[in-house]
This record gives structure tokens, sequence and C-alpha cells, in this order.
């Protein structure tokens, strides 16, 4: 038994009603095969709804990538990962998979200028975003300067838990701010706040070695890695510089 014309133009209200596009867009050709294979009903609701999911998953992924502000081609799927060592393409595979957020550890990523680490500590934000997770990307000294905005606004606590609702927060060229008292005491506050509650991402050409310049008080920089270091997972990327070799490549073909 078919639709009238008047039944079928209120079913399209519906479910634009319910926000149901691939419902409205595939329910007749669907029907089509439907009766030309002999599906049943539930078959039949079992195809669209699986396309509306595939529809909704896929728009998600593009929404989450748009608020987490990752450099868009910074992926795994542009990244040289065989140019690293054994050990390192191993860990990216395990830490793609995203079982390190759930368990709110870290990532801590250390090399000279131009050896990927951002690169490769994106790409992994990129896989989790695709997974449903919530990632936030921005350079230390910008997050910097948004904390501190946020405390003399006082909103800081705000922040903060508008920050924890990500499940990942990577933070690029840590220890590239001014390094006065009042940046310190806020990048510390965050750490601080997000310890054992979320992941952080960090990239850095300092060592811990040479964290006592970022934090300056002793004190305060041993608190401060041993939050970090408590739960993580750290990436030493002695590699030649990606830049240096793009660039000799270059020189070749001049």
């Amino acid at each position: 038994m078919h639709m009238n014309k008047q039944q079928h133009k209120q079913l399209i209200e519906l479910l634009r009603e319910l926000h149901l596009p691939m419902f409205r867009e595939y329910h007749q050709e669907f029907a089509q095969k439907a009766m030309s294979d002999e599906l049943g009903y539930e078959e039949y609701l079992y195809e669209l709804a699986q396309r509306e999911c595939e529809l909704r998953r896929a728009n998600k992924i593009v929404r989450l990538i748009k608020m987490s502000k990752l450099p868009l081609e910074k992926t795994l799927e542009t990244f040289e990962l065989d140019r690293m060592p054994l050990k390192i393409r191993r860990q990216v595979k395990v830490l793609s998979a995203g079982s390190f957020a759930d368990r709110n550890e870290n990532i801590l990523a250390f090399g000279k200028p131009g050896s990927g680490k951002t690169h490769l500590l994106c790409g992994i934000c990129h896989e989790l975003a695709r997974q449903g997770r919530n990632v936030y990307f921005a350079t230390c000294d910008l997050i910097v300067q948004e904390l501190l905005r946020a405390k003399r606004d006082l909103v800081l606590d705000k922040l903060l838990k508008r920050l924890a609702r990500y499940d990942v927060l990577m933070i690029d060229d840590f220890g590239y701010v001014k390094q006065n008292r009042e940046e310190m005491e806020v990048l510390f506050t965050l750490l601080a706040h997000r310890y054992e509650r979320g992941s952080v991402l960090i990239t850095s050409n300092l060592p811990f070695s040479k964290w006592e310049m970022i934090f300056k008080d002793p004190m305060t920089t041993a608190a401060a890695i041993d939050r970090l270091v408590h739960h993580s997972v750290i990436l030493e990327l002695n590699v030649p510089s990606y830049r240096a070799e793009a660039a000799k490549r270059r020189k070749k073909l001049d």
C-alpha cells in the first residue's frame, strides 16, 4: 500500500522536524530496494538508521576537528613516520588507539626544531578527534595569554572548567613564553588543574633540565614536571630536522 501525496508530504515534514536528513533523502530509494530484495521491515529500518548514523558520525568528526583548532594539514597521513625509529613507530600506533586518554595520561614529545614533534602529536590528536574525542590545540604562548586575560577579568576558574571539558589538551612549543612570574603562575595553575583529570600533550625543545627557565623557581619546576611525568609517555625525537632536510633537497633541485 503506497502513501498518497499528502501523507508523503507530511512524512517529509516529520523527518525534517526529527532532524533525519538521510531518512528524508533515502527512504523511497531504500523502500524500492527493500521490495525488490524482499527485505523485511526491520532490515529496511536498519539500512536507513545505519546511513543516518554514518552521516552524524561524519558531521561530528568535522565539528570536533574544527573546534579543536588543530592544523588541518598535520595528520598522520602526511607525516613521514618511516623516518622515525622503530620504538617511536610502535608507540605512535598504540597512542593513536586513544586508550591513554581514557586513563588521563600525558604525552611529552621532545626534540630539536624541525624534528617533527608538533606534526606527530597533531596527527595523534586528529586520530582522537576521528574517534569522537574532544581535543583542543594551542601554542603555549597563546594559551598563556588566554589564561592571563581570564585571570585579569576574574574568570580564570570558568576558563579552566571549559578547558577541562576537553579530553585532550595539546600545548605546542611549551616554554615559548616571556616567562615572567604571572605567566609562570597561570601555566602551572593549568597543569595542576588538569592533573589526573585530562590528558595533556606537550611539545618542547627544552629538556626537563632546562625547565627552570620556564618556571623560575626550583620547587615549582619540580612540581610541574612531577604532575606531567606521573602518568605519561615520553617521545624522544632525536632525528634530523625535517625542515633542514627539505631545504637541502630544494637546494639540490635548484
